[in-house]
């Protein structure tokens, strides 16, 4: 079973899950691409989605799906993303598509936060995927040298430009042993918009996807 159909597999897992008739948030990424493609394909009637990037809201509008602000939305009882790497406490990295900022924030305001992976994305420890900072652009020198105080060598995403117009550092050769204290700590830089550990504010329910089925974590 390649990539792709273990995507196929955790979207059509997590498509069990979404409440009927409520506003449903949608995260960002190739895995919650095939999520969507599904909805599309089942027909599955939503009154509106919140999407946490402009990649996601394009799809899901291309497949006739309205699309509505959390500031309108409200609370939301689901939200459904990816992630680069999940521990075995349902804590994330989250950032390589560099939607981390309105991830985490339709994450925070969602009462069940679900994450659908496939196998190769477990780890252990978090830290072998480069750690994403979103950073304000004046500020990326500087948050930077705080980086690399704290063991890591971040790399300017050079070129990449987020949906909120900052940039991102991606820290490489962190060893992420207390994945709260290091979020806290890194959001504490002045000139950080936040940091890609959904520590803190880990996951509900992960939906892991192997050749031998989907299991929950």
């Amino acid at each position: 079973m390649n990539q792709e159909q273990l995507k196929h597999q955790v979207a059509a897992a997590a498509l069990q899950l979404i409440p009927p008739d409520e506003v449903l948030g949608v995260g960002t990424g190739s895995t919650v691409n095939a999520l969507i493609d599904l909805l599309h394909q089942q027909r599955i009637p939503l009154p509106a989605c919140v999407s946490s990037s402009q990649a996601t809201s394009k799809r899901l509008q291309d497949y006739g799906y309205e699309v509505v602000d959390l500031n309108s939305s409200g609370p939301l009882n689901m939200y459904i993303d990816g992630a680069d790497e999940c521990d075995p406490y349902r804590r994330l990295i989250k950032g390589g598509g560099g939607a981390l900022t309105r991830e985490k924030i339709i994450a925070a305001a969602s009462r069940r936060f679900v994450c659908i992976i496939d196998v190769s994305k477990q780890v252990d420890i978090l830290g072998a995927f480069p750690l994403p900072v979103e950073v304000i652009p004046m500020a990326r020198s500087h948050i930077a040298r705080e980086l690399v105080k704290l063991g890591g060598e971040p790399v300017w995403r050079d070129g990449f430009v987020t949906d909120n117009g900052n940039w991102i550092l991606d820290v490489h050769r962190l060893s992420i042993v207390d994945p709260v204290g290091l979020e806290r700590q890194i959001n504490q830089l002045t000139g950080v918009v936040t940091v890609g550990l959904f520590a803190a504010r880990a996951a509900d329910t992960v939906l892991i996807a192997s050749p031998d089925g989907v299991v929950e974590l």
